[in-house]
């Protein structure tokens, strides 16, 4: 069972509380977003067999949007962090690297 910790309320919360929101970090087109960059928006989605950024949702707890990075193969959760951040924190970034030397994925700098 994956058990992810919520940045907010500190709960260390099964998945029968929250709610998946999907890929996180995706880069959200308004108005005025050409017909490309709203069809990537809406069906580009990473799926990595391995180490993935995601947004979840306390949802039977304080209800806030927060972003996971875990590993879809294995379930290891890497560490949680609140959703308004725009990349993941270095020490999440750095536990993934020292766990798992070569990774790349996006690049956040």
């Amino acid at each position: 069972m994956l058990i992810l910790t919520c940045p907010y309320c500190g709960v260390d919360a099964e998945e029968t509380e929250l709610a998946p929101g999907g890929e996180a970090h995706l880069k959200r087109f308004g108005p005025g977003a050409s017909d490309e960059e709203f069809r990537d928006y809406l069906f580009a989605r990473e799926n990595p067999k391995g180490v993935h950024f995601e947004r979840w949702r306390h949802a039977h707890g304080c209800g806030k949007w927060f972003h996971a990075a875990r590993c879809t193969m294995t379930l290891e959760v890497f560490g949680t962090y609140p959703a308004q951040t725009t990349k993941p924190p270095k020490a999440i970034r750095e536990a993934i690297t020292a766990k798992r030397p070569g990774w790349t994925w996006r690049e956040f700098e």
